[in-house]
């Protein structure tokens, strides 16, 4: 199974950039992906940005994954 996890760009060195997760930092590989500019939102898996996403779309993910590591249940949909 593989898990891409949604990150901040802070910085962007060539193909090199610095993304953050929750006060945690990595250094990236950018080449995949044109056209990133610090602030944008990108997917991350084993290194690489694999794709740009929309703010409410990474917010959504970054929700779900605070849902997913907690003990509390999701307030906001139906309970299963």
């Amino acid at each position: 199974m593989c898990l891409a996890i949604p990150m901040r760009l802070l910085e962007r060195r060539g193909d090199l950039g610095i993304v953050e997760l929750a006060g945690v930092r990595r250094e990236v590989h950018l080449g995949l992906v044109p056209d990133l500019a610090p602030g944008d939102y990108v997917l991350v898996h084993a290194g690489f940005v694999i794709e740009k996403l929309d703010p409410e779309r990474a917010e959504e993910n970054l929700r779900l994954f605070r849902t997913i590591l907690s003990d509390e249940p999701d307030e906001s949909g139906p309970s299963s």
